[in-house]
Order: structure tokens, then C-alpha cells, then sequence
């Protein structure tokens, strides 16, 4: 298999995996097997199987950006960093939906989240803290709990 044809299948796979989220958020078998556990950990097999049998073969490192960057100019390496992003985003996404619903915050409100975390990671992520944040605040706030 070539890195680009892997690069199209794991996207694909990821892709599926947020519009579980999205569409199937109250779905146990979505939150704590598939998102949680299943696509990060094939993910995370693959990334280890990627980096154990390039990591010795490609120039660079992680100690410079420049390193860094010439790492990544090995389509492997690349494809294992593109895959870590991957599965850490997904991760959080599953973390935002399931304290959406321990929180009480209505997943609308949580979609726009989950989006931007799927295309830019840690903004999703602060974007779902500052909901968050503010819904406690109202909750604290509110003449109800007075």
C-alpha cells in the first residue's frame, strides 16, 4: 500500500468517525467504542507500525523545526503525523461529546465544536471550553439556582 492511497483510507475512516458525533452522539456503541477506542487505537497501530519501520530510515528529528521538517518530508513520516493529529482530534471530540451531556449542553450547541476541532483541532477544542465555561456560569448564575 502506498502512503497516499493509506493518507485516503484513514481520512476516509476519520470522516465517518466524526459524523457519528455529529449525527449519533447518544449512541454508546458510538462514544465509547467506536470514537473512543476502535478508529484511535487502528489508528495508533498503524502510526507505530509507520514510525517503527521509517523512523530509522528518514533524515531529520523532532529537536529543530528544521529537523522537524525534513522528517516530514519522508511521505511516511508524514502520513504518521497527519495520522497522530487524527486520532488525538478524534479523541477530543469524543471527550466534548460526552461531557456535552454530563454538562447538560444541548449537542447543537456542541456541533460547531466538533466541526472545528475535526478541521483545527485545539480551536475546536477552546471553542467547546468557552461554551462550556459559559454555561456553568449561567447555570451558577441563573434565578433557579438562587
Amino acid at each position: 500500500m502506498t502512503p497516499e492511497r493509506l493518507f485516503a483510507l484513514v481520512n476516509g475512516i476519520a470522516l465517518g468517525s466524526w459524523l457519528l458525533l455529529v449525527l449519533l452522539p447518544r449512541q454508546r456503541w458510538v462514544t465509547e467504542i467506536v470514537t473512543a477506542r476502535l478508529v484511535p487505537g487502528a489508528f495508533a497501530a498503524i502510526y507505530i507500525a509507520v514510525v517503527v519501520s521509517t523512523f530509522g530510515r528518514s533524515e531529520g528529528g523532532f529537536s529543530t523545526l528544521a529537523g522537524v521538517s525534513l522528517l516530514f518530508r519522508d511521505d511516511w513520516m508524514l502520513l504518521a503525523g497527519w495520522m497522530h493529529y487524527l486520532a488525538f482530534d478524534l479523541l477530543i471530540g469524543t471527550w466534548e461529546v460526552r461531557d456535552a451531556q454530563q454538562q447538560g449542553l444541548p449537542h447543537l450547541l456542541v456541533v460547531p465544536c466538533l466541526l472545528l476541532a475535526f478541521l483545527f483541532g485545539p480551536a475546536g477544542w477552546l471553542l467547546y471550553m468557552l461554551l462550556r465555561w459559559g454555561h456553568r456560569a449561567r447555570r451558577v448564575h441563573s434565578p433557579r439556582s438562587l
